[in-house]
């Protein structure tokens, strides 16, 4: 049975990492997810709020497809899972052998409201999805916990016939998809053991950038434009205790990899009340989507050789997670089932 919270609670100030206008006054999420999961990281063991679809406690010989969603900042997992399930629908026969996962990413606040065991994993406001450690019950990162998913769904007694894991996110989870494609260490393994990963990066507030060229002008005042979200100096312990190789390897292996960016084609607004409007996000680009394109363009001027990711608009549709999913070209994304018209 889902948790659910009314009332009203004090707001939480942000720790570090802080990138929006809003984040500063997070109220607790009303829903939390409906099932749980151990994580076992490097760094420790927690629990995990979680929606799925299916049983996975056993083996699954039929499930072929595996997509996961992530949710954006207001951690309204249930909402995106509802969004994913309505995508499967809209996709048919193309998600009928799929099991569908939506990880919930908690803040202290949510679980103090809902008075929630010590053993699930929490993080301070704002700061999940750039891949810092928990602050509860024990430091693991986000990106341990995606390690962790695809790791599961890539073992072969429980996952025996499994083809194909789509790794999506969008807004705030469109961030965490787009540096877990570049520093997450699963991919590999699950190659290995003859698994296509897809990641779709829908909506982000900002991209991580491998030098210091951006598309709008900073100065010397502008503080943290090059540093971790936005730039690789000062990445987190996950990356630095997990990388294999370099940056320019790791940037290689990511302009390579089976990636889209889904963005709507509304996501015009400067003043979004969610978007990173930090000196540093603002190097990027005025809106979502500008920043996107400017992105696409500048990692394919670095690629032109090697270029294989690929950008689809999302027309009618603005900064909203569930409609960025079952769009058509959201369905398209997660379930293969054909081009979307606007790439």
């Amino acid at each position: 049975m889902k948790m659910r919270w009314a009332g009203c609670w004090a707001l939480l100030l942000a720790g570090m990492g802080c990138a929006t206008q809003s984040c500063l006054a997070e109220e607790p999420v009303e829903i939390i997810a409906s099932q749980v999961a151990e994580i076992h990281a490097p760094t420790g063991v927690v629990t995990l709020p979680l929606d799925i679809s299916l049983d996975w406690s056993k083996p699954l010989p039929n499930v072929t497809r595996a997509v996961i969603v992530l949710h954006g900042k207001g951690r309204d997992v249930d909402g995106y899972y509802r969004g994913l399930q309505r995508a499967a629908h809209e996709a048919g026969k193309a998600s009928a052998d799929s099991i569908l996962i939506a990880p919930q990413f908690l803040n202290e606040t949510d679980v103090a409201a809902h008075g929630m065991p010590r053993e699930i994993v929490r993080w301070r406001t704002g700061v999940w999805e750039a891949g810092v450690p928990a602050t509860g019950p024990a430091p693991v990162s986000a990106y341990e916990v995606l390690d962790a998913l695809l790791l599961r769904l890539a073992d072969r007694t429980n996952f025996p016939n499994l083809k194909d894991i789509v790794l999506a996110g969008h807004s705030g989870g469109g961030q965490a998809v787009q540096r877990y494609a570049v520093v997450g260490t699963a991919a590999a393994q699950v190659a290995q053991r003859g698994i296509h990963l897809r990641f779709v990066v829908a909506n982000p507030s900002s991209y991580l950038y491998f030098n210091d060229e951006r598309p709008e002008p900073h100065d010397n005042a502008c503080r943290g434009w090059d540093r971790w979200r936005y730039g690789t100096r000062g990445a987190p312990a996950y990356v630095k205790t997990s990388k294999a190789h370099g940056w320019d390897e790791m940037e290689s292996d990511y302009a390579r990899a089976d990636l889209i960016y889904l963005i709507g084609g509304e996501d015009t607004d400067p003043q979004q009340k969610d978007l990173d409007v930090t000196c540093a996000g603002e190097a990027e680009g005025p809106t979502r989507l500008a920043r996107a394109q400017n992105y696409v363009a500048y990692l394919k001027a670095r690629h032109p050789a090697d270029w294989a990711q690929r950008m689809w608009l999302v027309k009618g549709v603005g900064h909203q997670g569930a409609k960025m999913v079952e769009s058509p070209c959201g369905v398209k994304a997660l379930f293969a089932t054909g081009i979307c018209k606007d790439e």
